[in-house]
């Protein structure tokens, strides 16, 4: 179902100045090029700006010096794409999880599953796991022994914990996604390659999200840890014993090297943007 939603209504959440109508509805959102008369568009790089004279959009999200002889309808901001961000979940179509078990999931008898969280088909909770209010696993998922999911968090369908991965609150993990799976651990002796046992876990703080196809290995003695506010792309292969600091952001295909440390950043993010960037072990990466 399309949402509808009053530019007043917009204005007051994002706390914008209104230039137009407030009853005006608005039904979703585009790009300044090919938004019609009901959505509303944004302008967050000057590159567009050519656009913005044009523009069919019910209404659009500006700054200040952009809506300055701006003849149509705006939402003045500070920060009009994080005020697009802000938007965006008030028409995300994704469909609601339905709360309670799913009466073909597989869940051991000393798991403890939250009344208001939501595990679909075929998924399977393991001896000990917790799983906390609000927590969506979704279809064929698999959580593993002694794991703890925060509240708030969403698994995507097809998710794999292994055992003894402890995740924070309102965590995304996408489909596909491996957490806790084994390090590349062995010690040669004459030619043979001997399997070391990974007997640490996966600690993941809030507010993180994981991308499809991404994989975080245990660690070999100590926790590898995600911190708070990391997001990760689809397809990284983060190594056992890597340290990710709070707030870093890697783009698809990155991979992190077995021990690696990558320094938290309070207000100026770590942001791994090339394609295919390796870090090797041992590293430690900070800001200048």
């Amino acid at each position: 179902m399309t949402a509808t939603i009053k530019l007043g209504e917009l204005a007051e959440f994002l706390g914008a100045t209104l230039r137009g109508s407030p009853e005006k509805e608005i039904t979703g959102l585009a790009t300044l090029q090919e938004a019609g008369p009901a959505q509303l568009s944004f302008l967050a790089n000057p590159q567009y700006r050519k656009y913005l004279v044009d523009s069919q959009a019910a209404a659009v999200l500006l700054k200040a010096a952009d809506a300055e002889g701006f003849a149509g309808e705006a939402l003045v901001v500070a920060d009009p794409y994080l005020a697009y961000a802000r938007v965006s979940h008030l028409f995300d179509p994704k469909p609601k999880a339905v709360v309670g078990i799913h009466p073909s999931a597989v869940i051991a008898d000393d798991a403890q599953v939250d009344p208001a969280a939501s595990v679909g088909a075929f998924a399977v909770i393991e001896s000990g796991a917790r799983i906390a209010a609000g927590v969506t696993v979704g279809a064929h998922c698999f959580i593993g022994a002694r794991c703890e999911i925060g509240a708030g968090g969403w698994l995507a369908p097809r998710v794999t914990l292994y055992h003894d991965v402890r995740i924070g609150e309102r965590v995304v993990i996408q489909s596909g996604a491996v957490i806790g799976g084994e390090g590349f651990g062995f010690a040669n002796a004459k030619g043979i390659w001997n399997k070391i046992a990974q007997v640490g876990g996966v600690v993941i703080g809030d507010d993180v999200e994981i991308g499809v196809n991404t994989a975080v290995d245990r660690g070999a003695l100590a926790d590898t840890v995600i911190g708070n506010g990391v997001k990760l792309d689809n397809q990284i292969q983060i190594a056992h014993n890597v340290q990710i600091g709070d707030h870093t952001a890697m783009a698809a295909c990155v991979g992190i090297s077995g021990s690696t440390r990558i320094a938290s950043i309070a207000c100026s993010p770590v942001a791994l943007g090339w394609w295919g960037i390796s870090i090797f072990a041992t590293t430690f990466l900070s800001r200048a």
